[in-house]
């Protein structure tokens, strides 16, 4: 490393020291800052302390689901890891991930879309995962051609770069389509078979990828997410490189199989876990495909996935003031629509708490709650009641009447709780928050849970 790059990273690791070891802050973002500001090459100087390789995860909504069970499973084979688990997932993140000291054998590393088209040209990762496309945070991203274009360059500037993409989704097939002919190595990965499940009713992308036709379907996952084809150019889901089956979901957990068939002797692995949700179905299918091409053992991925316990507010469980209560990331509306099919899916009576805040990293327009199926919980017995909070909330108690849904608002956590006391005592309380109002509510939630409010 040179000079300059040594210094860069002395400084990052002290700008870390005193925020973390001296001020208690969250250190996620400043380090790799710093370090920056010094050396913009840094990340291709790093780099080199990882051994074996690394793996990027990217697309818009599961990352960091994903990416912290990626580094999970290689922590659990005796590989050292290098992983921004918050989901510090723009360069300076990733940067600060890749400070810390010594060696590692693999980084595994969440980068946001757009951000791919600074990290990858330096960081070259051996791996890169794309789970979906969707809308999101229009006014930072812009529409979605913008996003595949961002992502076909980056590809194109790290060419030993294997993608490793869902081939369900369309919208990523197509950006898999365009890196091929770059030269760039693609493996797809999918659900088999449709999965009964609530499906949406507001789909993001009808239309073929290359001549503008209306796909057809022959099963439906989620979305866009299914066995689709372009009745006029051919255009289609690609034949599966690793695919799930016997995929059944439950407001409890999800189980799954996940096979590659490769060579003569396919390879298979059966997994269980108590995250739930359609979109789960390909995080861990992902997971299981990027697990097989490393050479993670199957046993060793089944126990991490068994065992997943999230502590950072995805499909994460509490038990405050003596009511269940499950809380969820959902920042656009395929998000949310997942979030309503889960919960619709629970044989328990239920409450919904939605927050909704439209800080910087949320983006501003929250236009995107009006292409969200609300529709859905109107009229329905078992959903007690709707409570909504966040900087706009009284835009989402607009959403809410033209949908059919009456409901109220609450200040926090607590008092949507305090709201739900005339629900039999089984009810469960949804919260579902964007996400700024994630860490807030996750904190408050752990603070009422360990009180025994």
């Amino acid at each position: 490393m040179s000079v300059t790059g040594s210094l860069a990273a002395a400084a990052g690791r002290a700008v870390h020291a005193v925020l973390h070891g001296v001020l208690r802050r969250d250190a996620s973002q400043l380090p790799g800052r710093v370090c920056l500001a010094i050396d913009p090459q840094a990340v291709s100087h790093l780099r080199r302390k990882v051994q074996q390789g690394s793996v990027v995860v990217c697309g818009t909504n599961g990352k960091t689901t994903t990416t912290n069970l990626v580094a999970a499973t290689l922590e659990a084979s005796g590989k050292r890891v290098l992983c921004n688990r918050a989901g510090a997932n723009m360069l300076a993140g990733v940067t600060s991930a890749l400070l810390a000291r010594g060696k590692a054998d693999w980084a595994v590393l969440e980068v946001d879309e757009l951000s791919c088209a600074h990290v990858l040209p330096q960081l070259e990762p051996t791996y890169l995962v794309l789970l979906n496309l969707f809308r999101d945070q229009l006014d930072r991203t812009g529409e979605i051609d913008h996003v595949q274009d961002v992502l076909v360059e980056s590809l194109a500037s790290s060419p030993n770069t294997v993608l490793v993409v869902c081939g369900d989704d369309p919208l990523s097939w197509a950006v898999a389509l365009r890196a091929k002919e770059s030269g760039t190595q693609v493996l797809s990965f999918g659900v088999r078979d449709g999965m009964d499940i609530v499906r949406d009713r507001v789909p993001e992308a009808r239309f073929c990828q290359t001549c503008g036709e209306e796909l057809t379907y022959a099963s439906h996952a989620y979305a866009q997410l299914g066995d689709y084809r372009c009745p006029s150019c051919g255009f289609a889901r690609p034949r599966l490189d690793f695919f799930a089956t016997e995929v059944r979901v439950g407001a409890t957990g999800i189980r799954l199989t996940v096979t590659r068939d490769v060579f003569a002797r396919p390879w298979q692995v059966a997994l269980r876990s108590s995250l739930s949700g359609a979109y789960m179905a390909y995080n861990l299918t992902a997971v299981a495909a990027i697990s097989q091409l490393v050479g993670i053992a199957e046993q060793s991925l089944q126990q991490v996935v068994e065992a997943v316990n999230p502590h950072n507010g995805r499909q994460e469980r509490f038990v405050a003031k003596k009511r269940n209560v499950l809380l969820n990331l959902a920042k656009n509306p395929t998000g949310m629509n997942q979030n309503i099919a889960l919960l619709l899916g629970d044989q328990r009576q239920k409450a919904v708490f939605v927050v909704v805040n439209d800080n910087p990293n949320d983006g501003r327009d929250v236009s995107w709650i009006w292409d969200v199926d609300f529709e859905l919980l109107a009229g329905r017995r078992d959903v007690g009641c709707v409570m909504c909070g966040g900087l706009r909330s009284h835009d989402l108690l607009v959403r809410l009447k033209y949908a059919g849904v009456g409901a109220s608002f609450a200040n926090g956590v607590s008092d949507a709780l305090n709201q739900t006391t005339m629900l039999p005592v089984d009810c469960v309380l949804y919260v579902l928050t964007n996400y700024s109002a994630l860490v807030p509510a996750e904190e408050e939630l752990r603070r009422l849970a360990e009180s025994n409010e």
